[in-house]
């Protein structure tokens, strides 16, 4: 297993997935029967009341359907201290015009030491718990929810589709899940104890709140590749073979294992880097998105 390079952090700090998705729509317009030509837009929702309060952004077709729509969480990159949910505004609208409800959602982030791990997997399966809650009032099936995230947002996303709960102390959300029923993984790292290098274990020590010498159990216990279960939700691993921040060997390690458990998982490689700067790149990524969607949620016609 190749080792995350020294870029690892710098672009996951300084790069994201940024509103690609508009002009991949119309190309993939066939994929989908029924293209939704208007998005409706509300934007920051409070779904909690922590300091600071957090907000998400809801994008669904215009007009009204006649049966409970899929929906789909976003969860941005940023190496879990910087961006917020506007940059999946692009996903959010190309979803939305192919039938999905999507909910963009903030988590808090590690700044200035404060909101360290595991802050950020409390936030989102805080915001999927959310969504069930509400799925009467934006008219969604509550069993058929995914995830999508991009670099720190996809390892978050995968977590999504293996973990339960892991803090529940509101009572409001107990009675529903915070699981998700398909996962998207674009750039994601997926296994934090292979990285060695001083500046990223540093940061890594910092964010975690210990050295993976000290305990290596909270390493793992951030990494998705070692929370592999045959119950976990489909996969479809979406990477860069010339992603210089996250190894493709991390994508293929998350892979290998699902498969081995069992769990329905594809892996696209492209020959492209982190943020899939080509538009050759970007199309692929929401063409391969849509179709996975549709075939682990599907869009009520």
């Amino acid at each position: 297993m190749s080792k995350i390079s020294l870029a690892f952090l710098a672009a996951l700090l300084f790069t994201t997935v940024v509103r690609a998705f508009p002009q991949a729509a119309s190309t993939s317009q066939q994929l989908s029967n029924g293209l939704q030509q208007d998005v409706s837009v509300e934007q920051n929702i409070s779904y909690s009341a922590t300091d600071p309060v957090l907000r998400l952004d809801l994008y669904k077709p215009a007009g009204t359907a006649t049966a409970p729509r899929p929906a789909v969480i976003l969860i941005h990159g940023g190496g879990w201290t910087s961006f917020d949910k506007s940059t999946m505004q692009g996903m959010g609208n190309f979803l939305a015009r192919h039938g999905y409800v999507a909910f963009s959602v903030d988590y808090r982030l590690f700044q200035g030491g404060k909101n360290p791990w595991p802050a950020q997997l409390d936030d989102v399966q805080r915001a999927v718990r959310w969504i069930r809650a509400n799925t009467a009032k934006y008219n969604i099936d509550p069993n058929h929810i995914g995830a999508f995230g991009h670099s720190a947002g996809a390892q978050l996303a995968a977590l999504l589709g293996m973990e339960d709960t892991h803090e529940d102390s509101d009572p409001a959300l107990a009675k529903h899940s915070s699981r998700v029923q398909a996962v998207v993984d674009v750039s994601g790292p997926v296994d934090f104890t292979t990285i060695h290098d001083p500046d990223n274990t540093a940061f890594l020590t910092k964010f975690l709140t210990t050295g993976y010498t000290s305990h290596p159990e909270i390493w793992r216990e951030a990494s998705p590749a070692f929370h592999v279960a045959k119950t976990d939700a489909p996969f479809l691993i979406v990477h860069g073979t010339e992603d210089q921040s996250v190894p493709v060997a991390q994508a293929q390690e998350l892979h290998y294992k699902l498969k081995a458990a069992g769990v329905p998982v594809s892996l696209v490689l492209m020959n492209d880097g982190h943020t899939f700067r080509t538009p050759e790149a970007r199309r692929q990524l929401a063409i391969e998105t849509l179709e996975f969607f549709n075939r682990y949620l599907g869009v009520t016609k």
